[in-house]
């Protein structure tokens, strides 16, 4: 779903020493790696991505969707980074020409039962500052996006989309341009404190850095309990699983139409996108797959089901949530039944149409009561900082996000 070539990013081998690593090739990883070098009371900077290209999971597998800030709670850093993140972001798609579209969205309610929630976004919209967003009756929906159906919806038009694995990419070569470095295939296998230090442990030997920063995604959890650090929250993986639209149904989607969220769970639900190349998709589901705790292979599978099924919130979670995920299961693999839950606000969908799936991953805080986490979360370790979790909107608030933990950083550790 990209519009233009992503940029080479040279790699290099791991050196002995830095002044500060960074773990995950993201576009968070990399746009904190890129704060980083471009302060110079920093030194250098050495970023490490498991993977032989940036970007390749939850980064490159989302649905590009620039969003605008009405979900989140007030308050939150959910809430700020997401709305001062959307206008650094199109602030930076804008300064170096990369594609975007400012095409707006509608959130629709479709029955009664579902205006509070939808006044309740709108209620967050504003007390965040989300620029434009109002509420709007059946026919000014039927005038923004003709096929969609709905008693009320929310359109919040500063909502858009762009390809953030292209953004990672140019945001790696301004790392590189500040002198930083990038280490591709280099998984880290762990991390000790030392006096004054910090060994990164990876596949190649060690490198010694004075602070480092792990923004691993899904693999968070795992190299803070090799470092020492708390096992609580554990990152579960969520597969959101899409499918194209054909046409005829394609041509039914102007923009971004999605349903008013279940306010219970941090998941926007099943939606509509049109994305930059101008293909449309529907989706995702959320289905909890057990972590990789190193990347691939059988054993790294076994694993991470293995620490899925250990720990104490994963029992409260399933408990509560296994008739959401039955569903999720069948709406995942049937074309019918997901083309049946956006059929609600665009009516004229055909099951029909629908191509074959496909997925992305998810990266989910969740706690030992079996709480899902909403809110972005980083915890310092001595000389160590976690991201311990950054899900969506991340992307979207990625500039932003950089700022905060670089701030933080300078603040923590004397810069």
């Amino acid at each position: 779903m990209s519009s233009a070539a992503w940029p080479a990013v040279p790699t290099a081998p791991p050196p002995p020493r830095c002044a500060v690593a960074v773990v995950g090739g993201g576009i968070v990883g990399v746009a904190l790696a890129r704060e980083l070098a471009r302060n110079r009371r920093v030194g250098t900077v050495v970023l490490f991505e498991r993977e032989p290209a940036l970007a390749r999971l939850q980064s490159g597998a989302n649905s590009g969707v620039i969003h605008s800030g009405i979900y989140y709670r007030p308050g939150s850093l959910k809430a700020r980074l997401c709305v001062e993140g959307a206008a650094l972001l199109y602030r930076y798609l804008e300064g170096r020409g990369l594609p975007y579209r400012r095409c707006g969205k509608v959130v629709v309610a479709v029955e009664e039962a579902e205006l509070s929630g939808l006044r309740e976004l709108a209620r967050r919209a504003a007390a965040n500052g989300v620029p434009g967003a109002r509420l709007i009756d059946r026919a000014e929906l039927r005038r923004i996006e003709p096929a969609a159906r709905g008693i009320e919806a929310l359109h919040s038009p500063n909502a858009g989309v762009t390809d953030f694995r292209l953004v990672t990419h140019h945001l790696a070569g301004e790392l590189l341009e500040a002198g930083g470095t990038i280490c591709l295939a280099t998984p880290v296998l762990g991390l000790a404190q030392r006096p004054r230090a910090v060994v990164i442990r990876h596949r190649f030997g060690e490198t010694v850095a004075r602070y480092a920063f792990v923004c691993a995604g899904a693999g968070v959890e795992r190299l803070a309990r090799a470092s020492g650090g708390r096992r609580e929250p554990a990152i579960f993986p969520f597969k959101g699983v899409y499918r194209f639209v054909r046409d005829p149904s394609a041509q039914l989607v102007r923009a971004l139409i999605y349903p008013v969220p279940d306010p219970a769970l941090p998941f926007l639900g099943v939606h509509l996108t049109r994305h930059l190349d101008r293909s449309v998709t529907v989706g995702p589901t959320a289905l909890l797959v057990p972590p990789n705790e190193q990347g691939g292979g059988p054993q790294a599978a076994v694993a991470g089901a293995a620490r899925l099924a250990g720990y104490p919130g994963l029992w409260p979670l399933a408990a509560r949530w296994w008739r959401v995920g039955a569903r999720e299961l069948a709406v995942a693999i049937t074309r019918r039944l997901l083309a049946r839950r956006a059929r609600r606000y665009l009516p004229e969908l055909r099951a029909g149409d629908l191509g074959e799936p496909f997925a992305g991953v998810r990266a989910q805080a969740v706690s030992r009561r079996g709480e899902l986490l909403d809110d972005f979360a980083y915890e310092r370790l001595g000389r160590i900082l976690f991201v311990r979790n950054a899900p969506s909107p991340a992307a979207t608030a990625s500039l932003a996000l950089a700022g905060e933990i670089a701030a933080y950083a300078a603040r923590s550790f004397g810069w």
